[in-house]
Parts: C-alpha cells; structure tokens; sequence
C-alpha cells in the first residue's frame, strides 16, 4: 500500500486565466487540427471532437450530422455486419468521420474482421473500462499486426506508463484517457478506482506527446467551458456521450413527463445495457453505470454550434489563433467555485 499525496484536479477544480490578445473576433480562431499518428503513419484533419461509443450517442444518425462539421463519430460496437451494410448502401460512410469499436471477446474479432473486411475503416476503437488487463493489451497487439495501416484508439487508462506500454508494446496510436469521470459512470462508487481527469489528461499527454503520440480526453465533460480546459491540459480529442445526450440524432424513446419531454441515456457497464445485449448482469459482477433521463434538446446542431462557439472564444480570450495552440496559451488558476449559481 502507497498513498500518493500530490493533489490531483479535475475541471471543477480550475479555471483558464485571460491573457492580453490579438484577436478581435472568434472567426479568427481555426479548430481544424492535422495530426500524424506514429504507429499506423496515417495523418488526419478535422476538429477532433467526437462522440462517445455509447449506444444512444454514437449513432448513424449522429454521424449524419457531425461529419458536415469534420468530427467524428464513435460508432457503438453493437452494430451488426447487416446495420452497416444498410447504412453504406444508402449514404457511402466517409472513413475520415467514423471509428468502429470493438470489444475483446472472441466475437468481437470475428465481427471486427468482417466489418472492416467491408468498409476498410481509417480508425478502430478497441474499448473497455479496464485498459490495465494483460487481455486488453494483447488484443490491441493482435489488431496491431491484422492492421498496420489503420489509427488505433484504445483505452481506457489514467496514467502515464499505460500510454507508454500501450503506444510502445501495443501499437496504439490513440490512448483514451478515462476512468469513472462519466456522468452515468459509476465505477468510482461501486470500485473506488479512478483518477481526477485534468490531472490524467495532464499527466498522459505529457507521455504521450514525448514519444509523438496522441490521446482523447473521454468523459467528464459538463459544458464548453471543460473541453476547452481538456484541449488547454494537453488532450488532442474530446470524446463525450452526455453532451450528445438527447436529441433527435440520439437512440432512446422520448417521453413525455409533466409536459416535459425527456430522452433515455444510459452508461454501457449499467444494467439496462447489460440486459438489453447480454441478458442481465453477469452474478460474478456488478453493474458499474446508471441509466437517468436527459431533458430533450431538439437537433444536435444546435449543441455542436454551441460546443465550437465556446471553444473559439476561450480561445480568443488567451490569444490562441490555433487550437494547436491552446494549450501553451494556458494557465489554469485553481478556485473553490466555477460559476454564480444563485439562478439555476
């Protein structure tokens, strides 16, 4: 037993200091990135924000509307070889704007193998709460070999010598970066395991950045203001589920309560999930999510208008032109209160 008692932040706990600037307005700003990922040699531009992998965020439908923006879309690994095939036959998927996931289960290889087999994807996500497993590591390794030419998101981990075991040994040429943080996670309650995420988004891309690899800062974002305070610590991408929660591109029934319209959202590890694609919880295990619902938001435009308009103006407000840039730009002040909630 240690106790590390260094204090570790999560995006509560900062925020970003003004700096003098020259930019006059946010259409000055440019949240286009170019990345070159050092396993696969493949390079890739657009705004690197996407949403998370979960069934009632990444959808085809999210897709549909997110690419117009050059970002990306996780797409949920429960959807068959057939959903892909009826998808790609009516709008041709642009590889540039989607990753597949995959789990690391005997079946999810087969399953991986014929779908890439028919789409000849750019990105592959490998993904499972755990990113320690001696299992997980090996199956990031088997894809590796099967795919060299393809980018490699897996995770998820908290910590630097993970980054540097999975980008060295591993081949990945993506970490994400994650443990508890989600808004419908609830590993940090029923484990006790996780990792104040500014702090592992701070710590892995240090890692990360020295051997020219790349990381996502998935979950634990509540609001424009904490991507920018991901990108400022350091993060490439953002991967987020609940600020996809809810609208029209979203999976999940819309109900109606006291004339207020809600949609379903759910963590992957909760009991609703498990029963909806396993038949219920395993009885060695525990359900490690919850399922709440979300007020409903209309079309996802809106929102993504919203995300990109805050992010240009922090920007604006340190003086980055780049989103590059952004993180240099940065200087987190630590405060006990965010924001004046006398109206909320």
């Amino acid at each position: 037993m240690s106790i590390d008692s260094e204090i570790k932040l999560d995006f509560k706990d900062v925020l970003i200091r003004p700096k003098r600037s020259t930019l006059a307005s946010r259409s000055e700003v440019s949240l286009e990135r170019t990345f070159k990922f050092v396993n696969s040699g493949q390079e890739w531009t657009g705004i690197p924000i996407m949403t998370s992998n979960m069934d009632t965020t990444g959808t085809f439908e999210m897709y549909d509307v997110l690419s117009k923006y050059k970002m990306l879309t996780c797409f949920h690994k429960h959807y068959t070889l057939n959903d892909f095939e009826i998808k790609n036959s009516k709008t041709k998927l642009d590889k540039e704007y989607y990753c597949l996931s995959t789990g690391i289960g005997d079946d999810d290889w087969f399953k991986l193998k014929q779908i890439v087999q028919l789409l000849n994807p750019k990105f592959i996500c490998i993904d499972v709460a755990n990113g320690y497993s001696y299992k997980f590591l090996e199956f990031v390794k088997k894809v590796r070999k099967k795919y060299p030419q393809m980018i490699l998101i897996g995770g998820n981990i908290v910590t630097r010598e993970m980054v540097e075991e999975l980008t060295l040994n591993g081949g990945l040429d993506i970490c994400k970066i994650g443990i508890g943080n989600g808004s419908v996670c609830t590993t940090r309650i029923q484990t006790g395991v996780g990792y104040p995420q500014l702090s592992a988004v701070m710590e892995c891309s240090d890692g990360a950045h020295g051997m020219n690899s790349h990381i996502i800062s998935d979950g634990g974002v509540q609001n424009p203001g904490d991507i920018a305070k991901a990108f400022g610590a350091g993060a490439d991408f953002i991967m987020s589920g609940s600020l996809f929660a809810g609208h029209d591109q979203s999976a999940g029934d819309l109900v109606e309560i006291d004339g207020k319209k809600y949609k379903e959202f759910y963590g992957m590890s909760s009991s609703n999930a498990m029963n909806k694609y396993y038949g219920g919880v395993a009885k060695y295990r525990s359900a490690e999510g919850k399922c709440v619902r979300v007020s409903y938001k209309g079309d996802v435009e809106e929102t993504i208008q919203s995300i990109l308009g805050g992010v240009r103006s922090t920007m604006t407000y340190i003086g980055a032109k780049r989103l590059k840039d952004l993180p240099k730009c940065t200087t987190f002040i630590r405060v006990n209160r965010q924001v004046n909630d006398l109206f909320k």
